[in-house]
């Protein structure tokens, strides 16, 4: 394992999981689960099965590298890579590759979100490991798609060669990248059987996505890999705040994948999520048996159903009536939502903050 490398990108906001996921603390450092353990907890004890601990490396913005740090004591400040602003996944996968690849070029990087949720261990490390020889022996970007199980529109989707006989923890050829489809190309795409959700994890070698930057993206290229020198030194961080001063923002999607050649996607069927809101989140949660789920010790429902609620364990929280309502209360801020209008959030957020800034300034 010891040209295996793990990169967990950590540096989202995570706005649709307000009010627990806040600029100043976003859900990757949340306990959404209610066990004990945040997001990126459990994302970094997932890839141990992956790689050592010393090649495992987070990439987030600089004002949470403090908790990164306290939350993944046994990693050291040397891997927690920093961005002084947010430009996407693009500049963050440049700069870890660059940097690992002046580590070792033989380097083989498994890119990772902080905030997804895989519950069967096992079977992801399975995937991970097929990918990983496909990327090795063939110099292929390889990612993960998820078999879809229902037609949704939050999710990109990965178009791949059709195949009757193909299964799952199988690799096929990508033909292209869709984007978030309204419900009626959703239903399309899970009928034609060639479709999966773009889980947004990928493995390839340093050298290969090296090359897949220098050929589709040449000014990102430029500024984080022309010089490799700089890498692992004492000015690291002075010329990595300049290349993101200077580059564009734009994701890995756009820059490389939907552009490239010879990408791979792995059919997998471990369970995931991304976990992009309460709604999926809902999903993995305990349920009574009217379909609440609930995390808060002190909460009591009446006549309600099909509602998720996470209150503080202090807080004694009477409800009576609801139906198909997200409740949630973090840190003096209180969200009572109608489930069906959650892709609504962010707009109502916008207005929220205009009329009361200091609970999102503090």
């Amino acid at each position: 394992m010891k040209d295996n490398y793990c990169v967990i990108m950590a540096g989202g906001v995570g706005s649709r999981f307000w009010p627990m996921s806040t600029p100043q603390k976003p859900k990757q450092f949340l306990d959404v689960l209610g066990i004990g353990k945040s997001l990126i907890q459990m994302t970094y004890e997932r890839l141990l099965h992956i790689a050592p601990a010393e090649n495992i490396y987070v990439v987030t913005n600089a004002s949470y590298a403090s908790i990164v740090k306290e939350q993944l004591p046994d990693m050291s400040m040397n891997q927690i890579l920093t961005e002084p602003k947010r430009k996407n996944t693009a500049p963050c996968v440049a700069y870890a590759a660059a940097k690992i690849h002046a580590l070792n070029p033989n380097a083989t990087m498994v890119i990772s979100p902080a905030d997804h949720l895989i519950i069967n261990q096992n079977r992801f490390t399975e995937i991970i490991h097929t990918a990983i020889r496909q990327a090795n022996e063939k110099d292929r970007l390889v990612t993960l798609g998820i078999r879809p199980t229902r037609p949704d529109t939050g999710y990109g989707y990965i178009e791949y060669a059709s195949d009757d006989n193909l299964q799952a923890g199988q690799v096929t050829e990508v033909k292209q990248f869709r984007e978030k489809p309204d419900m009626l190309t959703a239903e399309e795409f899970l009928r034609s059987g060639n479709f999966c959700w773009n889980s947004g994890i990928f493995v390839w070698k340093s050298s290969t996505v090296l090359n897949a930057l220098y050929q589709h993206q040449p000014a990102l290229h430029a500024l984080f890999a022309d010089d490799l020198t700089f890498y692992n030194s004492i000015i690291e961080q002075e010329r990595v705040n300049d290349c993101f001063e200077r580059c564009e923002d734009i994701s890995i999607d756009y820059a490389i994948m939907e552009h490239a050649d010879n990408v791979d996607v792995v059919l997998s069927d471990f369970d995931w999520s991304d976990l992009g809101t309460w709604g999926s989140l809902g999903g993995h949660l305990t349920k009574d048996d009217r379909n609440n789920s609930v995390i808060g010790n002190n909460t009591h429902l009446f006549n309600s159903d099909n509602c998720i609620v996470n209150v503080p364990n202090d807080k004694l929280v009477v409800l009576d009536g609801l139906d198909g309502y997200i409740v949630v209360e973090s840190d003096e801020m209180l969200m009572v939502l109608k489930a069906e209008n959650e892709q609504e959030l962010k707009n109502f957020l916008k207005v929220t903050e205009s009329k009361s800034p200091r609970y999102f300034t503090k």
